[in-house]
C-alpha cells in the first residue's frame, strides 16, 4: 500500500558500481563489510557467500597490506557481488588495488573507498583520484567525524554537520578539478543527530549519491535500533542510495536489519510487511503464534503486501482496513478484510491458512502487483 506522505527521493547522480547502478532511480541497495582477514580467501569468500545467501548486494573488504591485495585477485572471481576494497592511511594498497586484476583477466575490486582525512595528504589524495579516474574505478569518498581534518577542527571546534560537509564538498572539488565525477559519498558520525542534519545538510549542496550509515553503532540489538534511527530518518527525507547497518560481530544480520530498515520507511517493499497489535489485556486470541506462524509460512515471498493481523474488536475492525489485507479477531473467531472490504469469516484454528489463501488470491487478482513482482525478478534479490 502507498501513501502519499513519502517523501521523494532526492536526485543524485548515476554511479556505476560492477553491476550494480548506484543512485538515480535505482534501488537503494543494501551492503555489508567482512570481518575477517581478507588474506585469508577462502573464510572471506565463505563469509561473502552467506552474505549472498542473505540478501547482501555490495560487500567491501579492508585492504590494509599486500597480501590482502593479492587475496582481492582471488576473490573477486569466486563472488557474485561487487567487490569494494576499503583503504586507510596507506594509499598505496589503493593505487595497487585499482590495478589488480583477477586470473580471469577481470579488474578485482569494483569500488575504491578511500578516507581523505587519513590517506596521507591532499596530494596523495589526488594520486588516487588520477588513478581511479584513468583505469575507470568509481570510488566512495569517506568523511568520518573521527578523522576531520585539522583545520576544519580548528575552525568548527568539533565535527558538527557543517564542518564534516564542507570536508566533503573541499575533497568533491579537488577530485572534479581532476576531472574525476564517478564518486560516491559518505558522512558518517556515531551521534544519529550529527549525522542526520550532516546528510540533510549535504543533500541540499551536491547531487553525488550518497551511502548512509551510523558509524560505531554498536552491539546487535542497540547498533539495529541506533541504525533504525539514524538510517530511516535519513532515507525518510528522501536522502540515500545504499545503505549499511554496522553491527558488532557476524555481519549477516547486517542484511535482514538493513532490508527491514527501508521497508519499514516504504523506501523497498520486497516482503510482505506484517503488523500486529501489542499485547494487552483486551486480547481474545493467541496472536503471538499466529503472527509467528504467519511469517515463518510467508518467508521467501516478495509480494509487496501489507498484511495486519489485530487479535481484539476495539480498533481491530478499523486498523484491519488500513491493511491490503488484515484480520480482526476475538473470542476465537474473526473477520478477514481486503482493501477494506470484509470478505469471509474463519475460526482462530483457520486463520492462518484463510490468510494465506487470501495473499495467493491477492496476488491472482492484482494486476499492478504482478507487474511489481515481474520488475522485482529483475532488479530486486529475493531474501530467503
Amino acid at each position: 500500500m502507498a501513501y502519499s506522505t513519502v517523501v521523494e527521493r532526492h536526485k543524485t547522480r548515476e554511479v556505476g558500481v560492477g553491476d550494480v547502478v548506484v543512485g538515480g532511480s535505482n534501488p537503494i541497495w543494501v551492503q555489508s563489510m567482512t570481518t575477517t582477514n581478507t588474506f585469508d580467501v577462502a573464510e572471506t569468500v565463505a563469509q561473502i557467500k552467506r552474505l549472498e545467501e542473505a540478501g547482501c548486494e555490495v560487500v567491501r573488504v579492508t585492504v590494509p597490506k599486500k597480501e590482502d591485495v593479492e587475496a582481492v585477485k582471488l576473490i573477486r572471481d569466486q563472488i557474485k557481488i561487487p567487490l569494494i576494497a576499503d583503504i586507510h592511511y596507506d594509499y598505496r594498497m589503493a593505487l595497487a588495488c585499482i590495478e589488480a586484476v583477477t586470473p580471469s583477466g577481470r579488474r578485482a575490486i569494483d569500488k575504491i573507498r578511500i578516507n581523505p582525512g587519513n590517506i596521507g595528504g591532499e596530494a596523495r589524495f589526488k594520486e588516487v583520484v588520477v588513478k581511479a579516474r584513468d583505469k575507470g574505478m568509481p570510488m566512495r569518498i569517506g568523511v568520518n567525524s573521527g578523522s576531520l581534518e585539522e583545520d576544519l577542527i580548528e575552525k568548527y571546534g568539533f565535527p558538527c554537520p557543517e564542518a564534516l560537509v564542507e570536508s566533503a564538498l573541499r575533497h568533491i572539488e579537488t577530485a572534479e578539478k581532476l576531472g574525476y565525477h564517478d564518486i560516491i559519498i559518505s558522512l558518517k558520525a556515531s551521534h544519529v543527530p550529527t549525522a542526520v542534519e550532516t546528510y540533510t545538510l549535504y543533500a541540499s549542496k551536491c547531487d553525488y549519491p550518497t551511502h548512509v550509515g551510523i558509524t560505531e553503532a554498536g552491539s546487535r540489538e542497540y547498533g539495529t535500533l541506533k541504525s533504525a534511527a539514524g538510517i530511516g530518518a535519513i532515507v525518510l527525507r528522501g536522502i540515500g542510495d545504499t545503505i549499511r547497518v554496522s553491527l558488532l560481530g557476524d555481519p549477516v544480520p547486517e542484511i535482514a536489519a538493513g532490508f527491514d530498515i527501508l521497508r519499514a520507511c516504504d523506501r523497498r517493499i520486497n516482503q510482505p510487511e506484517v503488523v500486529a497489535c501489542p499485547t494487552c489485556g483486551r486480547l481474545d486470541i493467541d496472536l503471538e503464534r499466529i503472527v509467528a506462524e504467519v511469517e515463518s509460512k510467508m518467508k521467501g515471498m516478495t509480494n509487496p503486501l501489507r498484511i495486519s493481523i489485530l487479535g481484539c474488536l476495539v480498533n481491530g475492525f478499523g486498523e484491519a482496513k488500513e491493511a491490503d489485507l488484515g484480520i480482526a479477531a476475538g473470542a476465537g473467531k474473526g473477520i478477514i478484510f481486503k482493501k477494506g472490504v470484509p470478505i469471509r469469516h474463519v475460526l482462530e484454528a483457520d486463520m492462518v491458512e484463510a490468510l494465506l489463501e487470501e495473499v495467493e488470491r491477492f496476488e491472482e487478482d492484482t494486476p499492478a502487483l504482478k507487474k511489481h513482482q515481474e520488475k522485482q525478478k529483475t532488479a530486486l534479490p529475493v531474501l530467503n
